[in-house]
């Protein structure tokens, strides 16, 4: 006699599931991790030929307490590692990340002791932005991609970062190389 029998089962979350990613997918609050060449190319895609605007993420967001997507453009050495994974931490809920270019993605022609090879060491990555630098057009592309992610996830459903963290302390823990230390890491780590 209620709704959900005239309705269907499921309809109403079903519904407001859409809404809700709908809302999210156009209202990107971007934090901009930006260490090299790559950034002005990064630029270029807010301006008026491009355009972020269009997407909803127009706006920069320079702390990460009110930024949910980050974008690292560039190198990130294994010093400046840290930093970025407590940027990302310091993030809020749910939180999505571009890896913007090569050195980004996978450390780019710099395979040595100093560079991490690829963010998704340190957190995980939703889009990775190929090109050495990546053309605005591929800016907007990878865009496109996060916010169709963004539409077909689930609400409450934490099981990527659940995964990736159990990773990443397996990871930790077969480290062979130079102690890191890497501060305010959540206990069990």
């Amino acid at each position: 006699m209620g709704l959900e029998e005239k309705l269907g089962s499921g309809f109403l979350a079903t519904k407001l599931e859409f809404f809700v990613n709908w809302a999210r997918k156009f209202s990107l609050f971007q934090y901009p991790f930006i260490t090299a060449c790559c950034g002005m190319e990064f630029m270029s895609t807010m301006c008026a030929h491009y355009d972020l605007a269009r997407f909803g993420a127009e706006f920069p967001r320079f702390t990460p307490r009110q930024a949910d997507f980050l974008i690292v453009v560039g190198t990130i050495s294994h010093k400046l590692a840290p930093v970025l994974r407590r940027v990302y931490e310091q993030m809020c809920e749910p939180k999505w990340v571009i890896a913007f270019g090569g050195c980004a993605s996978c450390g780019g022609p710099y395979d040595n002791y100093a560079t991490l090879q690829g963010v998704d060491r340190i957190i995980p990555v939703d889009v990775y932005i190929p090109g050495c630098p990546p053309r605005p057009e591929m800016v907007l592309d990878g865009l496109i991609r996060l916010q169709e992610k963004i539409q077909k996830s689930k609400l409450g459903d934490d099981s990527r970062q659940r995964q990736y963290e159990e990773a990443l302390a397996q990871a930790i823990r077969e480290w062979k190389g130079p102690k890191v230390e890497v501060p305010n890491l959540r206990p069990g780590w």
